[in-house]
């Protein structure tokens, strides 16, 4: 039987191979975009997640807390060095790791010994390639509470909406995550679904002009640096750090 593709049909899914090669072109354009991008906030950096950053974040991983709070089964070592490498190769991620700023600037200080989450953006939607999950993990206890977890937060939105034409964020939380609601409802983010079976809040920030403006001021004092470069001469972010602050 000869196959018979009526013009209408034939418009549709030319928009809709369309619409997937596009969105697979800009995952992989996005994802290589901050391979060698560090991002400078009032208290935090956010750097790619590399090789070095591999053993303290699975001893994170380790804890239960933080298992039940991320969904997340633990795994060996050589594991989490393959998803680490997945993550930078895959076409739907990017992820940044969060560092202490003010011990980062001390060169005598290990990167690793900086670390105090990670933050990360999913296109994992075809149909809608404007949508982009977010994730934020404040993994170490001390810095909890402390506004961080706002402020990486902002900085990753900012950064989504200049870098990767993000225009509706979605993030979906354990229910028993209150601390987390709670810091997405304060930055306007809506409930839109509970979800019993898997125990999640799924709430979205739909990007319109308002929302757009408030974030480049809140983010007007983030910086981007060439990473590489900027770990060659981290006394220099130092020095730069104490001349602002005077």
């Amino acid at each position: 039987m000869p196959l018979f593709v009526n013009s209408y049909s034939s418009f549709f899914c030319k928009e809709a191979i369309l619409s997937c090669y596009e969105f697979v072109c800009s995952c992989l354009f996005i994802m290589k975009i901050n391979e060698n991008t560090l991002l400078e906030g009032h208290t935090v950096l956010l750097v790619p997640y590399n090789e070095e950053h591999v053993p303290r974040y699975h001893e994170w991983m380790k804890s239960p807390e933080l298992q039940q709070l991320t969904a997340s089964e633990p795994l060996s070592l050589q594991q989490e060095y393959d998803m680490q490498k997945s993550w930078r190769e895959d076409d739907d991620k990017c992820t940044f790791i969060i560092l202490d700023k003010q011990r980062w600037v001390d060169p005598g200080v290990d990167e690793e010994q900086c670390m105090v989450g990670d933050v990360n953006i999913f296109l994992t939607d075809p149909s809608d390639p404007f949508l982009a999950e977010l994730e934020v993990m404040i993994a170490e206890p001390s810095y909890r509470g402390r506004g961080i977890g706002k402020e990486v937060t902002r900085m990753m939105m900012s950064y989504g909406i200049t870098k990767l034409g993000v225009k509706k964020f979605q993030a979906k939380i354990g229910l028993d995550n209150q601390v987390s609601i709670s810091m997405f409802k304060k930055l306007q983010f809506q409930e839109v679904s509970v979800c019993n079976v898997f125990k999640e809040v799924t709430l979205e920030l739909m990007v319109d002009d308002s929302i757009r403006t408030k974030l480049q001021e809140d983010a007007a004092y983030t910086k981007e640096r060439d990473y590489k470069q900027t770990c060659c001469s981290r006394h220099e972010l130092e020095h730069a750090t104490l001349f602002r602050c005077l």
